[in-house]
C-alpha cells in the first residue's frame, strides 16, 4: 500500500510542479526540487508502465510505453519549433538521432549485456528483433540519410512534396511494423527461453519463478489509474525535462560544448523510464521486452516525429534540416551493421553489449567533441 501511495503521489505533485513553473525562470533552490520530482516521476512512470503492461500482456506493454513518451516528445520538440529562440532547423533531427542512437545502443547495449552477465547468454527471438531493426534502418535511412543527398533543396533538406511521402511511407511503415507486431506475428516479440521457446510455452521448471510473474493480473479498474498516471507522469517528465534546459544549457555553454549537446541530455531524460523498465526486464532473462522497447522507441521517434513535424512545417517558419552530417552517417552505418550482427544469431554475449554501448559513447563523444 505504501508504494501505491508513493507512485500515485509522486505524478501528481511532479503535475502541480510542472504547471506552477512552467513558462518561468525558477531559481537553483527551485531546480534542485523539479530534479528531484524529475526523478521520482520517471520511477513512478515505470512502475505504472509495468502494472499496464502485466494487465494487457506483451507486446501491447512495451508497446504503450513506446508510443507514449514519443507522443509526447513529438509535442515538446514541435513547441520548442514553434516558439524560437536558437536556430531550431535542425532540432528534430536532433532529437530524433539522438533518440535512435540511445535506445538501439545504450538501451539495447545495456540490457543485452546485463542480461548475458547474468545468465551467461542474452536469449531473444531474432526474427522478432530483426523486423524491429530493419523497420528502424528503412526508417532512418528514408529521414535522416536521404535528405542530406537530395538535390531539389540546398543543405541537407527535403522540398515539400519530399517531405510529404517521407511522412506518409514513415507513418505507413510503422503502422505495418505494429500490425506484425499486435496481430499478425504477436508470437514473434515475446520473451523467449533457453531453447527458444515462448515463455508462455516454457515449462514450469523453465519458467520465471518470480513473484511477478506469478502475480494475479491488476483488475481493470487498476490498470485505468496506473494509464492515466503513466501518462501524467510522461508529461511531468517531458516537461519537467524542459524546464530544466534552460540550466542545461548555461552548463553546457559554461563548458564549453557545442549546443547540440542539450538535445543528448534531453532525450536521455525522456527516455528514462524506458530504459529503467529495459533494463529491469532484462535483469528478469526477458530481453525480448527490453529489445521491444529498444527497437519501438526508436521507431516511433522516426515514424511519429517526421509525420507530426511534415504537418506542422505549413505553419512553422524558417528551413527544416534533416539531414545528418557525414560523421552522423557514419555513426548510424556503424551500429546498424552491429545491430545486424547481433541479432541474427538471436542470442547474444556480454561482448555485443559492451559494443553498442562503446558505439552510443562514441556518439556523446563525437557530439561534446565533433
Amino acid at each position: 500500500m505504501s508504494r501505491l501511495r508513493w507512485t500515485t503521489a509522486v505524478p501528481l505533485l511532479a503535475g502541480v510542479l510542472l504547471v506552477a513553473t512552467w513558462g518561468r525562470h525558477p531559481g537553483a533552490v527551485i531546480l534542485v526540487i523539479v530534479a528531484l520530482a524529475l526523478v521520482g516521476a520517471v520511477l513512478a512512470a515505470v512502475h505504472h508502465a509495468e502494472v499496464v503492461a502485466h494487465k494487457v500482456g506483451e507486446p501491447f506493454g512495451s508497446l504503450i510505453l513506446a508510443v507514449a513518451v514519443t507522443v509526447i516528445e513529438v509535442g515538446l520538440i514541435v513547441t520548442l519549433m514553434a516558439s524560437g529562440g536558437k536556430d531550431t532547423s535542425a532540432l528534430a533531427r536532433d532529437t530524433v538521432f539522438a533518440a535512435v542512437m540511445i535506445s538501439i545502443n545504450g538501451i539495447a547495449g545495456l540490457s543485452l549485456l546485463i542480461s548475458a552477465l547474468k545468465h551467461r547468454l542474452a536469449v531473444f527471438n531474432p526474427e522478432g528483433t530483426g523486423s524491429a531493426l530493419a523497420t528502424v534502418i528503412a526508417l532512418a535511412s528514408l529521414c535522416l540519410v536521404l535528405p542530406s543527398f537530395t538535390t531539389s533543396e540546398p543543405g541537407p533538406e527535403f522540398d515539400s512534396s519530399q517531405l510529404a511521402f517521407a511522412a506518409v511511407a514513415s507513418l505507413v511503415l510503422y503502422l505495418m511494423f505494429v500490425f506484425t507486431q499486435t496481430v499478425r506475428h504477436r508470437d514473434f516479440f515475446l520473451p523467449v527461453d533457453r531453447h527458444g521457446a515462448t515463455i508462455s510455452e516454457a515449462s514450469d521448471a523453465e519458467a520465471d519463478h518470480s513473484d511477478e510473474h506469478h502475480a494475479e493480473p491488476p483488475s481493470l479498474r487498476a490498470t485505468q489509474i496506473s494509464l492515466v498516471l503513466l501518462f501524467v507522469a510522461l508529461v511531468a517528465v517531458v516537461g519537467l525535462a524542459k524546464i530544466e534546459s534552460p540550466a542545461i544549457e548555461d552548463a553546457v555553454a559554461a563548458l564549453g560544448f557545442p549546443h547540440a549537446v542539450v538535445g543528448v541530455v534531453i532525450a536521455m531524460l525522456v527516455l528514462l523510464p524506458e530504459g529503467i523498465s529495459a533494463v529491469r526486464s532484462a535483469g528478469r532473462e526477458k530481453v525480448q521486452i527490453s529489445l521491444n522497447l529498444a527497437y519501438g522507441s526508436a521507431m516511433a521517434s522516426i515514424g511519429l516525429t517526421i509525420p507530426t513535424i511534415a504537418v506542422a512545417s505549413i505553419w512553422l517558419d524558417g528551413p527544416l534540416r534533416l539531414g545528418l552530417d557525414s560523421t552522423q552517417i557514419v555513426l548510424l552505418f556503424v551500429s546498424v551493421v552491429v545491430g545486424i550482427l547481433t541479432v541474427v544469431p538471436g542470442r547474444a554475449k556480454p561482448l555485443a553489449g559492451g559494443v553498442h554501448l562503446v558505439l552510443l559513447a562514441a556518439f556523446v563523444f563525437l557530439s561534446i567533441r565533433p
